[in-house]
């Protein structure tokens, strides 16, 4: 097993190393880092290690065909792209360019993804043509007719070019690759940004069931990595494994950015398999791997009933939903993680913003988020050294509440997302009068700094750690002919955090079947919003305030009752 060193030598090292904060943008670090070691692995595959000389000349050589195809600083480039080396090349690339990253959930539908590509004001795509059961060029062809030649014509006026990665090295007619752009660029200027600016736009679902664009910079990345590498105290290359997609900010932000601030490599998995995953980590010396709690309970099992190489594995970082209180115990004990962690955060505070400290006792784990990230040199000497700090409040009145007492968490800091883009009325929303954001959780922080979540105030939930808002889902149902009413609720699930499960009203005199209307959620939603059970109702069956409103908490327990007895739909 490894031997990581004390928790003050690795902080001390990563300090040393780093010296005093300088904001630079992405481009620039991995510029440094590679400088220093050339030929460190920073992507490791299956199939080849990508260094991170490797990878400065790959970024650089797509970040001038970008130029020569006439994207400029401070415009958006959208990227519909799973784990692929191409994802971390296009993303730096266009860091050197300074256009602004779309990146976009690959498993949305035709309808998300053409909202997120108009919305964005997206100038070029660059999409994979398909993956997993997704056509992605199928998708366009129903959305902008003719966009090999014209771009995103009426549908998308803004959007000049899209640019095809191919999964199975076939090529569509009329269209560029991404091999075409690397290699159009000769000689073309590549003038970058500066550390202030927008680096992406990160789509996250909204309360009105729409994606909202998050606005990220350059600084607010690093800074958030660098913390993230100094709370968990990485080691001189570290290496960390994951399936969690790059275009969400776990993977982006906690594994690839805060890696390279060690020197490390990431071992980025294009899909999750439990078996795959445990093979990999002694293939490739993996030293930590990171999950979301239905990750770790398929990987539990598997290690089970199988026997891995893990001896290089010593670091677990478990987040992103609930978990039951058995899995941290069982991660010791049949991973043999030295090291366990656990955080809480959001998109709109750039990635995790409290973590378990490590050697903190397997009850902080099961019981809380832990505390406050310490950042180090990155840290705001006006904040005591973190980066973003939390306070609970009355969800009434917006009073402040004592420590201990259960509120809404709000948060305050310099990773603070700044708005939603082209949302103004969301943005001002999002915040109080003295600046703090609303996260929409409730939780309660005890007078140690641990805080804990209790529930939330919207009713979104996670699951399998995306994030589900039942609006989206019940506008689906009602669109499909006989539905009157539709009702979207979570409920605990051991495996996925949680999942939904829908209540529909029919009209009169109307027959549905529950299996009919699945599949209608299944082709227009990704595949994590899918309620899991359709039941149906009559409209005076359904739990209701004096003004008419749906009760969903009571609609929760009333989920749980049928479930439990086998209610059939």
């Amino acid at each position: 097993m490894t031997v990581l060193g004390s928790v003050e030598m690795r902080r001390g090292a990563l300090e040393a190393h780093t010296g005093p904060w300088r904001p630079r943008t992405l481009d620039r670090v991995l510029d440094d880092v590679a400088a220093t070691h050339p030929e460190r692995p920073l992507v490791i595959t299956d199939d080849r290690t990508y260094s991170y000389a490797d990878m400065v000349a790959w970024s650089m050589r797509l970040a001038r065909g970008l130029s020569a195809a006439g994207v400029r600083a401070g415009e958006h480039v959208a990227m519909v792209m799973a784990n692929y080396p191409e994802f971390v090349a296009l993303k730096f690339a266009l860091s050197r360019l300074g256009a602004v990253a779309v990146p976009i959930n690959f498993l949305f539908r035709r309808d998300e993804l053409g909202f997120v590509i108009g919305q964005s004001d997206a100038v070029l795509l660059v999409t994979m043509d398909r993956f997993r059961n997704l056509d992605y060029l199928a998708a366009l062809d129903e959305l902008a007719p003719g966009w090999e030649r014209a771009g995103g014509g009426e549908r998308f006026p803004r959007l000049r070019e899209v640019v095809v990665f191919s999964t199975d090295g076939e090529r569509r007619a009329g269209a560029r690759s991404l091999e075409d752009l690397a290699s159009a660029g000769d000689g073309a200027a590549v003038n970058g940004s500066d550390a202030s600016a927008i680096c992406d736009v990160v789509y996250t679902s909204g309360t009105t069931g729409s994606p909202k664009g998050v606005l990220i910079t350059h600084d607010m990345l690093l800074r958030t990595a660098y913390a993230s590498a100094y709370t968990r105290a990485f080691q001189d290359g570290r290496r960390i494994l994951f399936s969690m997609p790059l275009y969400h900010v776990f993977g982006y932000v906690e594994g690839l950015l805060a890696v390279i601030f060690a020197g490390g490599a990431i071992v980025p998995q294009l899909t999750f398999d439990p078996v795959a995953t445990l093979a990999a980590v002694g293939e490739h010396r993996v030293d930590e791997v990171m999950f979301v709690p239905t990750m770790t309970l398929a990987v539990l099992d598997t290690a089970r009933t199988k026997s891995f190489d893990l001896s290089s594995l010593s670091v677990v970082f478990s987040s992103g939903g609930q978990s039951p209180a058995r899995i941290w115990n069982e991660i010791r004990d049949l991973l043999g993680a030295q090291e366990i962690f656990t955080a809480y955060g959001m998109t709109e505070t750039t990635a995790s913003t409290t973590c378990v400290f490590p050697g903190d006792p397997v009850e902080r784990l099961a019981t809380t988020c832990g505390r406050f990230k310490p950042a180090g040199v990155a840290g705001d000497p006006e904040l005591g050294g973190v980066l973003a700090v939390y306070k609970t409040v009355d969800p009434g009145t917006g009073e402040d509440l004592p420590a201990g007492a259960v509120g809404e968490l709000v948060v305050k800091g310099p990773i603070v997302t700044p708005g939603y883009y082209k949302r103004p009325d969301e943005t001002a929303a999002a915040f109080d009068a003295a600046g703090w954001f609303r996260t929409g959780d409730l939780g309660r922080i005890d007078e140690e700094g641990f805080l804990t979540l209790t529930g939330r105030k919207k009713e979104c939930y996670r699951c399998g750690g995306e994030l589900v808002v039942p609006k989206h889902v019940e506008d689906v149902l009602t669109g499909h002919p006989g539905v009157s009413q539709a009702h979207v609720v979570p409920i605990p699930d051991e495996r996925m955090g949680e999942i939904g499960v829908a209540w529909v009203v029919p009209d009169a005199g109307a027959e549905l079947d529950e299996d009919e209307l699945l599949r209608h959620c299944a082709e227009h939603v990704a595949r994590f919003k899918v309620p899991v059970r359709i039941f149906f109702t009559g409209a005076d069956d359904l739990p209701a305030s004096a003004s008419g409103k749906i009760q969903k908490f009571k609609l929760v327990e009333r989920t749980k009752q049928a479930l439990q007895t086998g209610r059939t739909a």
